[in-house]
């Protein structure tokens, strides 16, 4: 773990920032708006067992939680401090989530454990190298016929967005950014083995194009 924590990108990329996370997303992404179109795209079965991967503050898993009570959630980040917020706000929404730390290109996780797997605004946090590691990773701990939903800033659906997205990419880098914005994250999907690879929806926001993603392992 130690090893590869340089390859990890904090929220919002700086430490002092952390505490600010779900006030600036909240503000600037129409967050619930993505969040519970993402969750109501995947059609949850209870009993279902569900991982949050990047589940920075927890946001995305205690919806998900609350929207779907008789599933079993995880939540997976690189980063205790902001695991620490996740716990206490699952804990104060009285939702049983487990959060573990680890890294998404290494998960902490067995083979076919999952039934659905979940990523949001995570992903153009990652290298390219990495976008693919992980996304591989996924597909080892999804069932087959399980389940990828993801939101993360994609490809502009006009000039105005691209242009709203340049902020983003200064504060959370160009190297990891750039691919995003080339609507990369469909082929590595299919380069990792997932099929009925969709794009869901375009949802446009203060700084860009949100776009939701699906995919399925193969049974």
């Amino acid at each position: 773990m130690e090893t590869k924590d340089k390859d990890y990108i904090k929220a919002l990329r700086f430490n002092w920032l952390t505490k600010y996370y779900d006030r600036i997303v909240s503000l600037t992404t129409r967050e619930t708006f993505f969040k519970k179109e993402l969750i109501e795209q995947s059609a949850l079965s209870d009993g279902d067992i569900v991982l949050d991967i990047g589940s920075g503050t927890g946001t995305l898993a205690i919806l998900i939680k609350k929207d779907n009570p008789e599933t079993q959630v995880f939540g997976v980040d690189g980063d205790e401090n902001i695991l620490s917020i996740a716990r206490k706000k699952a804990k104060d929404k009285e939702v049983q989530i487990t959060f573990k730390r680890g890294l998404s290109f290494d998960l902490p996780f067995s083979e076919n454990h999952f039934d659905c797997c979940f990523s949001s605004l995570f992903f153009h946090h990652l290298s390219d190298e990495n976008k693919l590691k992980s996304i591989q990773e996924i597909h080892r701990v999804l069932k087959n016929d399980g389940k990828l939903h993801v939101a993360d800033w994609g490809k502009p659906s006009n000039f105005l967005m691209r242009l709203l997205f340049f902020p983003i990419q200064v504060l959370d880098g160009f190297k990891t950014t750039s691919s995003n914005v080339q609507g990369i994250l469909p082929l590595l999907m299919e380069q990792s083995g997932f099929i009925e690879v969709k794009i869901e929806k375009e949802i446009s926001t203060m700084f860009g194009t949100m776009t939701l993603y699906s995919a399925s392992k193969k049974g």
